[in-house]
């Protein structure tokens, strides 16, 4: 006659399984709360900021890359707003492009390939610039000194940026030299957005 061995099992303070109570819950969710609602700002202003220095980048890169195409190759080179990536505008949020414009009329004929394309601007931001294109010459100047701006949604002039180009061509993005916290566009005023 075989005889089953039971075992026993007794439960230990260690075994027994640890969670929270109703109370310590609602502790941690009020604490969680607290931190959100005093974070959440913080982290909204630095997503904004860094969304703008991200497009302002971009667009210093596509005109660096049109003025040094201009000079390479000795033909007048445009950049311009195209919601089409065809016909020039003057809506700068639109996407940009950039090609040789062999006739000199400032607009992208068929003959003439894109070079360069950038996306359009976040809808949270606004891009403004001249009334037309930025035309670079065969020397790397331009048709006039020409300032573009961003500026956010809620016109926070604070985290507002620009490209500033001088009518030799050289692009400088815009810095708070003052420190007080706005950048200043190519006269040395600070950037206001309406």
């Amino acid at each position: 006659m075989k005889f089953d061995v039971k075992r026993q099992y007794v439960l230990t303070k260690s075994d027994k399984q640890a969670g929270l109570t109703l109370l310590e819950m609602m502790i941690a969710l009020a604490v969680a709360a607290i931190v959100l609602t005093v974070v959440a700002p913080s982290i909204q202003s630095i997503v904004g900021k860094n969304r703008i220095v991200a497009e302002i980048n971009e667009f210093s890169s596509v005109v660096q890359f049109a003025r040094y195409t201009a000079i390479d190759q000795s033909s007048d080179t445009v950049v311009c707003p195209a919601a089409d990536f065809a016909n020039c505008s003057t809506n700068w949020n639109q996407a940009k492009i950039v090609f040789i414009d062999n006739n000199g009329n400032n607009q992208r004929d068929s003959s003439e390939p894109l070079l360069m394309t950038s996306e359009a601007i976040s809808a949270k931001n606004e891009m403004t610039g001249p009334n037309g294109s930025i035309v670079f010459f065969d020397s790397g100047a331009t048709n006039a000194s020409i300032s573009v701006k961003i500026c956010p949604d809620n016109n926070n002039a604070a985290i507002a940026r620009s490209i500033n180009i001088n009518a030799q061509g050289r692009v400088r993005v815009s810095t708070d030299s003052n420190r007080d916290g706005i950048f200043e566009d190519a006269d040395g005023n600070p950037i206001t957005c309406v």
